[in-house]
């Protein structure tokens, strides 16, 4: 009886996966927690794409003494079936990234074996529904394990170790590791931001786009966006789509952002090796990138489009907000405005301190503005609170020997991305971000045993071949 297509391919990557398995020596020495128990070689904390595909990486690597924790339950890591709201990826459907360059892993692969060639040749976009299926499948053939339900709620240094306070199901609860990744998504290093005097308002009458948001409760309403961004008009889609009466979307540009910079980014020099350009550029194309903002594509505009009850205000910043009975009222240099509900949709704020995980170091992690001060034209104070990391995404110390451990805490999301371009946050850059970052991880584990690799290498004493005894200064034939 054949395989159904799923199975047949899940045999297909296992028997890939064992052809390019080459060394399968272990290396990695055990370590033991000051409470005895055994030491992880690394955590990673985020069970999203990131985190999935790191852990499979460390596993080729033979790095298997590893734990993944998400605070999400099961199939709900990441944004893909939570708060993203398009209907499709934005990204081509040819991109790669998950896979790591093995073919049989690919999303076309998993797509054409669920759906069939025919279904991925008339293909457009990628379904974020299936995007989060296919990460799902990865994880399962690859063998990674995520603990689910479980957030990481501080990070400390203890005789030698990273000491990581977990809470999951069963309560709280300590564990060590030598390495830790942050794979935390979006707001990894900060928090969703949304003008204060619209954090203000009654909860009831606003909402962060990346908040959980009951649309079928402003069905008939009066709902304003704030912002331009792909995500503002994700929002303002979703609520045309639920009934909503009115939807303004509102821009503080004269014009709407329509081009999209992480297009062109995308080649395969610049996802390699942006890393390994100075300061002065890594500055000056990522504040270019950064500055922009992200741009929406046609189909996403035109979700809005299609509906006669949509308006776009550009030049309309939000300058104030307040409660005029039970609506909300901004007010815009143009007059003011009423409406039934707010959505900011108004990205994230770099904010070390609002992350508890980061609370022990946080006033000790350099960030570009700490570590670079570009001239005055492209000056973006805003950027320069992301993080300054290392060669391989650690963090780095702003006051050197203060917390010099945290040369061991990786960071891989999107505020990796001043330091090294679409990486953390990129499913194309996956390909050569994650190898990066693995090295990274290996190099560290590899150079701090050096000393115990150097000692077993001395004592290494297991022949290869058996040799028949032989006389000094005397041939075969002439000892016979």
């Amino acid at each position: 009886m054949s395989l159904d297509p799923l199975a047949a391919l899940e045999a297909r990557i296992a028997d890939d996966l064992g052809r390019i398995a080459h060394p399968a020596a272990p290396w990695l020495k055990p370590r033991s927690g000051p409470d005895g128990s055994k030491a992880l070689d690394v955590l990673i904390v985020g069970g999203g794409q990131s985190g999935v595909v790191t852990a499979f990486g460390l596993k080729r690597m033979r790095v298997d003494n590893v734990l993944v924790v998400d605070k999400a339950a099961y199939g709900q890591e990441g944004p893909w079936v939570t708060y993203a709201r398009m209907k499709t990826l934005r990204s081509p459907k040819d991109f790669t990234g998950p896979d790591l360059d093995i073919p049989s892993l690919t999303y076309q692969s998993w797509h054409e074996a669920k759906y069939g060639v025919d279904h991925w040749r008339a293909l457009d976009l990628i379904t974020r529904e299936d995007w989060n299926d296919y990460l799902l499948f990865v994880r399962k053939v690859t063998g990674v394990k995520v603990e689910n339900a479980t957030e990481l709620t501080g990070l400390s240094f203890d005789r030698g170790l990273i000491r990581a306070e977990l809470s999951g199901p069963e309560g709280t609860r300590s564990v060590y590791a030598r390495k830790v990744v942050l794979a935390t998504g979006q707001d990894s290093t900060g928090r969703w931001w949304m003008p204060s005097c619209v954090e203000a308002l009654p909860t009831e009458l606003r909402a962060h786009a990346a908040d959980p948001i009951d649309f079928d409760r402003l069905k008939g309403k009066v709902v304003a966006v704030l912002g331009a961004g792909a995500s503002a008009f994700d929002n303002a889609a979703t609520a045309l789509e639920a009934g909503a009466a009115e939807v303004h979307l509102f821009c503080r540009r004269i014009e709407p952002q329509v081009i999209q910079p992480y297009r062109w980014l995308t080649f395969r020099g610049f996802l390699k090796h942006f890393s390994d350009l100075d300061d002065v550029w890594r500055w000056r194309f990522m504040s270019r990138v950064l500055g922009l903002r992200e741009g929406f594509p046609q189909a996403t505009y035109d979700r809005c489009a299609r509906h006669a009850n949509f308006t776009v205000h550009t030049d309309a910043p939000w300058l104030d907000a307040r409660v005029d009975g039970d609506r909300a009222v901004v007010t815009l240099p143009q007059g003011e405005f009423a409406a039934d509900f707010l959505i900011a949709g108004t990205g994230i704020a770099m904010d070390f301190g609002a992350k508890p995980e980061l609370a022990s170091f946080a006033d000790n992690i350099l960030s570009w503005a700490d570590a670079y001060q570009p001239p005055e034209a492209e000056r973006n104070d805003r950027l320069g609170g992301f993080p300054y990391l290392s060669e391989h995404y650690a963090f780095v110390e702003k006051q050197p020997g203060l917390t010099p451990w945290i040369r061991d805490v990786h960071l891989f999301s999107i505020a990796s991305t001043m330091s090294f371009g679409a990486s953390g946050s990129s499913i194309n850059a996956m390909t050569t971000a994650v190898p990066r970052l693995i090295d990274g991880i290996t190099r560290g584990l590899f150079c701090d045993d050096v000393e115990s690799h150097w000692a077993d290498f001395l004592a290494y004493d297991i022949p290869q071949a058996t040799v028949q005894a032989t006389v000094p200064g005397l041939g075969r034939e002439a000892a016979e």
